[in-house]
């Protein structure tokens, strides 16, 4: 999955682009300058994660192992879940969807630290 963690970065981080124009243009009289704040933060992890996908996709070129893949998969996930339930949250107003974000962004976190451990494997 070496180039495929490249290609799932390259194309999370141009979705990153298009929300974040979506979010700048298409909602900022639709929505209140809290939630507008609220869907920038979810912008923002996305697109830092759509890049740590790029290191991944380098680290798999460098035989990193399978922390590597963990990696991958917790930024993913963590984006998905961090950012989609944000963006989730603006969208519908449904404020419940804040109490799923922390289990996205613990998945953020996981991603970085099997990077790290990727990182110390390969010394």
């Amino acid at each position: 999955m070496q180039s495929g963690w490249f290609v799932v970065g390259a194309l999370l981080a141009a979705a990153g682009v298009g929300l974040g124009a979506f979010g700048a243009h298409g909602l900022k009289s639709r929505v209140s300058a809290d939630m507008l704040v609220v869907f920038e933060t979810g912008v923002r992890y996305h697109m830092y994660h759509a890049l740590a996908l790029l290191a991944v996709g380098w680290a798999a070129t460098r035989g990193s192992g399978s922390w590597v893949g963990v990696a991958g998969w917790a930024f993913v996930f963590g984006i998905a879940v961090f950012s989609g339930s944000l963006y989730l949250m603006v969208l519908t107003g449904a404020r419940w969807l804040g109490a799923v974000t922390p289990i996205g962004g613990l998945a953020l976190i996981v991603g970085w630290v099997a990077l790290a451990l990727a990182a110390f494997r390969n010394g």
